[in-house]
């Protein structure tokens, strides 16, 4: 449910603290990972390059757990990461740096767009909207900016009387009144400004009138728009639709807005376009919506739009089918004279993440995809010829081109890595050629205290006679005649990879650093295998793929002789967690304790609870209350979790955030309270002001604690 979004969990607004944070040293004595090493590390949020290349901006995030918040500042360096210098020293958020020209950035803060020189020097407010922006994207020209403000909002949820200042009660109309973790009260637009000598002016609402979010919620950011190389047209990330319609469809398109005139048109549908009447209680695998004749329409997710650099092509990354979030994310790309759509990345089985354009002359286009679980780099040519140039058990994040039109500046993680920058020289000539080479070490004071776990690929034979990539992650000074207690590792999504992540939660080395053994198998249902293996999990949650949890964690029991039988665990969260709660009434003795986060317990329930409708659709084929429902669907509602606490024989700890709207918190209370009425072992750990993440510091390691305190108890 939550695809390729671990990054977003890093990042947090850009409020004002009243206390300055910085860079931590933290001694660790024994060589093991800590909740608190953890959380003193530096967060790699951001980065940007010089137009000449010669310098790199880089945006780091601190955070206080004595003090429960967070600061984020700016970094310079060269562009091999030498002469490393600290921009911002205030005690106020400093974010969002852009390039103005070679000796000057623009950043973010307090809700600001100011100026300065690349040495910190001759700051400068530029707009002045009493701290209204939350986004801005200077035109190539820097003649205009893009700003992005909330505008009031009360489509679904009516404005309460004006004699009434005091009154809490919402009056909603229709759905979409929440969002992951919020009531859906404001939007926002992006404003286009002028950009003068004097500043930043007042702007335009490009969108003014119309209901609708851009970006979109509740991930979306500057990366939704883009201008066009000569300044005179911006492409945008819109989903137009409000309430029910808006709640069952992932149908967003690209827009393209000229400045000069005014006008708008739509490049993913022609004009007059009509919508095929959907049912709003069933999938739209079958509706006409999805009929093969309509989705040259662009039906499904359609974001991210980038021009290329002669200015006659923009591409997205795409989605085809509408309802669906977990569809094949391809590369479009849209010919600006003609109008023709061409999709690039036919070839590649798997996920476009992010992307960019090289230089006009080769026309080639830079792309990072999952594959076999890591998150590598690829080039793909205007014939659609797809090349691998990096092959390491590695996570890319994300990528630009680095000005000299011959290197990317990219960020990578992995397991035991977390984020840093490199300096990639791609070769598509020769693959083999292509070379990497890191250029910061932001966490290097922490990382050369810790003993690492040691990482394994293992390849496990399925129920119905398939390989399963599996992770096997060994506890640091791993001693292989020494037995170990183990955990299986159930992941979310349900379509996220178990690729080279790095989580400031769901953390593999300090699971490994507590001297636990994880097992952590890409199942039925996840991306970097091929459409077919990732699309085997809707419709089927309770089959195939907890069959291949099962077969990942049997056979590191029979298999690996330093993997305690006797002291196994299954954790996870969101889809993991339903797989926790559902394994808790079919594993069989296996294993001695649960841990599930955010999980979804009863999905009769989930069905009405969730906001993004589209998501129950998809996965169960019907509303619960359809006498003509599918197999799928009867199957999908008859193995829901909470239909088998009959079954459940084994202590659980059960997590959640009460501002979790994707899955709402009565699941984890349900799951609790069911386990206790039971008479089974049972510890709540509630959250009442996170989401489906836990972002604040003393909350996560209160998160941490009570994690390793309760698979101590059942497995050591």
């Amino acid at each position: 449910m939550i695809a390729a979004l671990m990054l977003m969990a890093l990042s947090s607004s850009n409020a004002q603290n009243d206390v300055k944070i910085g860079k931590q040293n933290v001694t660790v004595s024994d060589g093991r990972m800590t909740p608190e090493a953890l959380w003193a590390m530096g967060r790699i949020s951001g980065y940007a390059a010089s137009p000449d290349g010669s310098h790199i901006v880089c945006q780091v995030g601190y955070y206080s757990v004595k003090h429960n918040k967070s600061h984020h500042v700016l970094y310079m360096m060269n562009a091999d990461g030498s002469g490393k210098q600290q921009l911002t020293k205030s005690d106020k958020n400093e974010t969002d740096a852009a390039w103005l020209d070679n000796e000057t950035l623009a950043f973010l803060t307090g809700g600001e767009v100011w100026s300065m020189k690349l040495d910190g020097s001759e700051r400068r407010q530029l707009s002045k909207t009493d701290g209204n922006v939350e986004g801005f994207l200077f035109s190539p020209d820097q003649k205009k900016v893009i700003l992005l403000k909330s505008i009031p909002f009360h489509e679904v949820i009516k404005e309460n009387p004006s004699d009434l200042p005091k009154a809490t009660g919402r009056l909603v109309t229709d759905l979409m009144y929440r969002h992951w973790d919020h009531y859906v009260e404001s939007i926002q637009h992006p404003f286009v400004a002028d950009v003068t000598s004097e500043g930043i002016g007042e702007g335009k609402d490009i969108l003014v009138g119309e209901p609708y979010e851009c970006p979109m919620e509740p991930f979306g950011g500057m990366e939704q728009l883009a201008w066009s190389t000569d300044s005179k047209q911006i492409a945008y990330t819109c989903r137009k639709k409000t309430g029910t319609a808006y709640s069952i469809s992932t149908d967003s398109d690209i827009y393209l807005y000229d400045l000069s005139t005014g006008k708008t048109r739509n490049l993913c549908k022609p004009d007059g376009y009509q919508e095929p009447a959907v049912e709003p209680t069933k999938t739209m695998k079958q509706q006409k919506v999805n009929a093969r004749e309509n989705l040259v329409n662009n039906v499904g997710y359609d974001q991210n739009p980038k021009f290329s650099p002669d200015g006659k092509y923009v591409a997205w990354l795409s989605m085809e089918r509408n309802g669906y979030e977990a569809d094949r994310q391809r590369l479009c790309c849209y010919d600006l004279a003609t109008g023709e759509k061409k999709y690039l990345t036919e070839a590649f089985d798997s996920n476009v993440d992010d992307f960019c354009w090289s230089d006009a002359k080769d026309a080639m286009i830079y792309f990072i995809g999952v594959w076999h679980a890591t998150e590598n780099l690829y080039a793909i040519s205007w014939k659609g010829e797809v090349k691998q140039l990096t092959d390491t058990w590695h996570d890319f994040g994300s990528l630009q081109m680095l000005n000299n039109k011959k290197q990317l500046l990219m960020e990578r993680h992995s397991f035991t890595s977390p984020a840093d920058l490199y300096v990639v020289t791609p070769n598509f000539k020769k693959p083999e050629k292509t070379t990497v080479t890191q250029i910061t070490e932001e966490n290097k004071h922490i990382l050369d205290q810790l003993a690492k776990p040691r990482v394994q690929q293992r390849w496990v034979k399925t129920t119905d006679g398939k390989e399963m990539l599996t992770w096997i992650i060994l506890p640091p000074n791993f001693d292989e005649t020494k037995k170990y207690p183990t955990l299986l590792f159930c992941e979310g999504g349900p379509q996220s990879p178990v690729s080279q992540f790095w989580s400031y939660r769901w953390n593999f080395f300090i699971m490994a650093s507590q001297g636990y053994i994880i097992v952590a198998p890409n199942r039925r249902g996840l991306p970097g295998f091929g459409q077919d293996w990732l699309e085997e999990i809707s419709g089927d949650w309770t089959g195939q793929c907890m069959n291949d949890y099962l077969s990942a964690i049997d056979d590191a029991a029979e298999n690996l002789p330093y993997v305690d039988k006797e002291r196994m665990g299954a954790v996870g969260a969101s889809f993991g967690g339903f797989s926790v709660y559902y394994l808790a009434g079919h594993h069989d003795k296996r294993f001695k304790c649960f841990i599930a986060h955010d999980g979804a317990f009863n999905l009769e329930a989930m069905y009405t609870e969730t906001e993004e409708n589209w998501f129950s659709n998809w996965e169960y084929d019907d509303a619960f209350w359809n006498k003509d429902q599918t197999a799928n669907a009867k199957r999908t509602y008859d193995n829901s979790p909470h239909r088998f606490v009959d079954k459940w024989d084994t202590p659980i700890l059960c997590i959640h955030g009460e501002k979790d709207y994707r899955i709402n918190a009565t699941q984890g209370m349900s799951a609790f309270n069911a386990a206790r009425m039971r008479g089974i072992e049972a510890e709540l750990l509630i959250f009442p002001d996170e989401n489906h993440w836990v972002l604040k510091p003393q909350n996560g390691i209160l998160w941490q604690r009570t994690y390793f305190d309760w698979l101590a108890r059942w497995l050591k």
